[in-house]
């Protein structure tokens, strides 16, 4: 079996316990992070008709993105490069207004990297080529780690542990993993260990999943998320541009072609999930219902995910907004809402919100109703209207009195209804031409 790994040993010997924070510091210096977010997100249907997934409003206040690109900036890993395809331009302008802190004299940057078909005349075809059409800029970087990132979950991790995980294990290439349940476990990457935890087989999205010989009802499946040394990485990367039988993708491509002659090594995501009391969160928020549940399981009184650890922050964009207000006291119209989240520029003006999310500047007139939703930023909703178990896109002009969530077989004439009930509003099915494109 061939082995690149020739990485310095690290001052003590346990994979994650006593592990020398020095040393840690030393490694993520060291690593160039490429986050892969040019993908439009099919699954999410209409939701992505104008912005890829990566751009997609979440969590009240953030983009889908943020939470990638503050795990790299928590973990001290500040040289980052994003590859953008789809649509890029809401994502783009994201990026420059909410992470252009970071200190270019430092060496702290964040790359754009959109398709440009510098290597040949096609845009990127798959995840190992939008990274291989970048291999001269990463070269200059001189970095000795690469860290391969999807720009489209929601979790928090510290990528410094996994790193020390890849070195300390001699490997040349590293994958996280998290177990998800057998039903579940044909959308992902399934992969097999043995007992030191070097990975033995991988099928990308397998129609019959392998189990874990531990746990039957459930597999063992990446993440989309991969620690590379260097060098190692540009070698397979060259290699695999030159096969014309590829797709140029890690899971389809890359990571099967190594199983066997080469030592790759699995990096359970319980080792280095950042949080305190709640069970490690990692989400794929692909579908509407995904995307729906994340949101809503926010209001809740003890959510899955912790938005309030100041040792972990979630970094952003933060719009020069004014407080949310609630008006009106009155029986009639009370501007009320409970078991909610509001953002800045909110406006509840004599109306009733439950269990849902509202992003910025969203407007909601008297005597309406909102339950069990999510709201994207500028949406106004009139008066007397009622919006159940519903998605709102961006900039809707919801019309008094309208009714959206109640009856199941209107709303599918005009909107989109999802296999569990959630309606999906946008402002072309409402007939709102926001994007002028003639």
């Amino acid at each position: 079996m061939e082995n690149h790994a020739s990485d310095p040993q690290p001052p003590n010997s346990g994979m994650q316990s006593g592990v020398d924070l020095r040393f840690v510091t030393q490694l993520t210096k060291r690593t160039y992070a490429i986050i892969l977010a040019g993908g439009r997100g099919r699954r999410l249907e209409n939701l992505t008709d104008w912005r890829a997934k990566p751009a997609v409003p979440f969590a009240g206040k953030f983009r889908i993105i943020d939470f990638t690109l503050s795990n790299c900036v928590n973990s001290g890993i500040r040289r980052i490069g994003v590859a953008t395809q789809y649509k890029s331009q809401s994502l783009i302008r994201h990026i420059q207004s909410a992470w252009s802190f970071l200190d270019g004299r430092l060496q702290e940057f964040v790359d754009l990297l959109p398709a440009q078909q510098q290597v040949h005349e096609s845009w990127y075809k798959g995840t190992a080529d939008a990274v291989f059409q970048n291999l001269d800029l990463l070269r200059r970087n001189r970095c000795e780690y690469m860290l391969v990132l999807s720009g489209d979950h929601v979790y928090k991790m510290d990528y410094g542990k996994m790193l020390a995980h890849h070195v300390q294990s001699g490997a040349d290439m590293t994958v996280a993993c998290h177990e998800v349940p057998l039903a579940e476990a044909s959308a992902f990457g399934v992969m097999g260990t043995d007992e030191d935890g070097r990975i033995t087989s991988f099928q990308e999205k397998p129609a019959s999943p392998q189990a874990m010989p531990d746990r039957p009802d459930h597999a063992l499946a990446s993440m989309g998320i991969y620690v590379f040394n260097a060098k190692f990485l540009f070698e397979q990367l060259i290699k695999d541009a030159d096969t014309a039988s590829s797709s140029h993708d890690f899971g389809k491509d890359i990571i099967p072609s190594l199983i066997g002659r080469y030592r790759l090594s699995a990096h359970r995501f319980a080792d280095s999930w950042v949080g305190k009391k709640e069970a490690a969160y990692w989400r794929d928020v692909g579908t509407l219902d995904a995307y729906w549940e994340a949101n809503i399981d926010l209001t809740t009184v003890v959510p899955q995910l912790d938005l309030y650890d100041l040792e972990w922050p979630i970094w952003t964009h933060q719009e020069q907004l004014p407080p949310a207000k609630f008006v009106f006291d009155d029986d009639d119209r009370r501007g009320m809402a409970v078991d909610s989240l509001v953002s800045g520029g909110c406006i509840i003006s004599g109306a009733t919100v439950r269990r849902s999310m509202l992003f910025s500047s969203v407007r909601v007139e008297a005597q309406a109703l909102v339950e069990d939703s999510v709201i994207l930023p500028s949406v106004e909703i009139g008066r007397g209207a009622i919006i159940k178990r519903a998605i709102i896109d961006r900039r809707c002009r919801i019309p008094d009195g309208l009714t959206i969530g109640v009856d199941e077989i209107e709303d599918r004439r005009r909107f989109r209804v999802t296999r569990k009930g959630i309606t999906l509003v946008t402002p072309e099915m409402l007939g709102q031409r926001i994007h002028q494109l003639r």
